[in-house]
């Protein structure tokens, strides 16, 4: 196999955000360590999606206003087909369950911290926001486990990078806002957080503080270069968590919520799905060894898809 080197790198494709470069330099990272190459080896390539449009963010647009969770994706894989990158970068929690034709996501580092940061300037957590308190959430999962825990409470949207939210605080947009504890500890920014919310408090997005590497399915030597960096166990708990979403058919139109949680050789597979307004909220759990993860994702959407009263859904 033709390693990388300084005339013909490994092109690492890549959004634009502090927090996409930052994933992307630790897979870089991560790479130069298994193979013993240099840094000049690899090339990050930025590049921007729809979902990074300035106006959008300022103006507060929902996800499904502008296109759902293709957002963060497309360009980047129109990119790796046309042959631009070889591998991309993705925040797991922003990628659909199904891939373009032709390429493939089946490397995941190492899972960071699952759970959701809450940020303020003046509170310390959820319960010490005063009735009426106005709070920032692009995330229509965080917003809808809001408003079913603390209906007084006024939900705003709120978009941006990590930098762009602080700065809206600071203005006084909102009282309070939540971010994932990953992309504060990745960007060293943990001090931003107040608190950390457990996930029996408020379970997160499926395969939030995740990372996972998409490749062109027929690059033998991408497929090479990035098996020592494959991390099993967060493999594992996605494939259960992933399948849970697809059969849910989960997009950034939906609150669902869901994690997995190795316990020896089990699976243990939460889930939450809620209405958009917060009215009503329905859970469920299961178990199953670690290799039947994807049956127990789907057994688990099929439960709570079957508790889902007529019209729950009436809203998409």
């Amino acid at each position: 196999m033709q390693m990388p080197d300084a005339k013909s790198p490994l092109k690492i494709g890549t959004r634009g955000s502090p927090l996409a470069l930052a994933q992307a330099y630790e897979t870089r990272s991560r790479l130069m360590a298994a193979h013993g190459l240099p840094e000049a080896a690899f090339e990050v390539v930025v590049i921007k999606t729809s979902g990074d449009d300035r106006a959008q963010i300022a103006a507060d647009m929902s996800l499904k206003e502008i296109g759902g969770k293709g957002l963060f994706t497309k360009e980047i894989e129109e990119a790796m087909v046309d042959g631009r990158i070889d591998i991309a970068v993705h925040s797991m929690k922003d990628m659909p369950t199904e891939q373009p034709e032709g390429l493939i996501l089946n490397c995941y580092l190492p899972r960071e911290d699952v759970r959701d940061a809450f940020v303020s300037l003046n509170h310390a957590g959820i319960a010490d926001l005063p009735e009426g308190a106005v709070v920032g959430s692009s995330s229509l999962r965080r917003r809808s486990q809001l408003a079913y825990r603390r209906p007084d409470l006024k939900l705003v949207q709120f978009r941006g990078n990590v930098q762009t939210r602080l700065k809206k605080l600071q203005e006084g947009v909102a009282e309070a806002t939540f971010l994932a504890m990953a992309g504060l500890t990745r960007l060293g920014m943990l001090e931003v957080a107040k608190s950390a919310i457990a996930p029996e408090e408020m379970l997160p997005a499926v395969a939030q503080g995740a990372i996972g590497i998409e490749r062109r399915v027929s690059d033998a030597r991408s497929e090479a270069l990035l098996a020592p960096i494959h991390h099993l166990p967060t493999a594992q708990r996605l494939a259960a968590e992933r399948a849970y979403l697809a059969t849910l058919d989960g997009s950034c139109e939906t609150p669902i919520a869901g994690l997995a949680i190795i316990e020896g050789d089990e699976l243990w597979l939460r889930g939450e799905i809620l209405r958009p307004d917060g009215s009503e909220a329905i859970s469920g759990e299961g178990r199953a060894s670690i290799s039947e993860g994807a049956a127990l994702g789907d057994d688990l959407a099929r439960r709570l898809l079957a508790k889902a009263p007529t019209g729950f859904f009436d809203w998409r």
